[in-house]
């Protein structure tokens, strides 16, 4: 008798069957989504400096109320560093206070993800 050859098919797969990995292991979600936000956060009002550092550096026109809008906005955030360094008399072209208030706005956000990533004891980059 002649043996039969075995089926090397694999069956088709139902829908019961269907390989998933879940682990039970906390992920770092939140974490991740907290530093995320603060991410976010501290990039829009850089941006806002930002924008606002141009305005001036090109002499834009302060009663247009896109350009007052924003400088209405980031007055708040730039007053703080005012009479830091002495501003050229005459018209403003290089605003030193928003120079400095866009440094320290990286500053502090790197600071806050950094602290936020210490209290929960995540190591970026590190293998087991």
């Amino acid at each position: 008798m002649t043996p039969t050859p075995k089926d090397t098919s694999t069956p088709p797969a139902s829908p019961s069957s269907t390989n998933v990995n879940v682990s039970t292991e906390p992920t770092g979600g939140s974490i991740w989504t907290a530093t995320r936000v603060i991410a976010l956060i501290f990039t829009v009002l850089e941006v806002l400096l930002l924008v606002r550092f141009t305005l001036k550096l090109l002499g834009a026109n302060a009663e247009q109320a896109l350009v007052s809008a924003i400088y209405g906005i980031t007055e708040p955030l730039v007053a703080p560093f005012r009479g830091i360094f002495a501003q050229p008399a005459g018209t403003p072209v290089v605003e030193i206070a928003t120079l400095l208030s866009i440094i320290f706005f990286v500053l502090v956000a790197a600071l806050i993800v950094a602290i936020a990533r210490a209290v929960t004891g995540k190591r970026t980059g590190s293998t087991a």
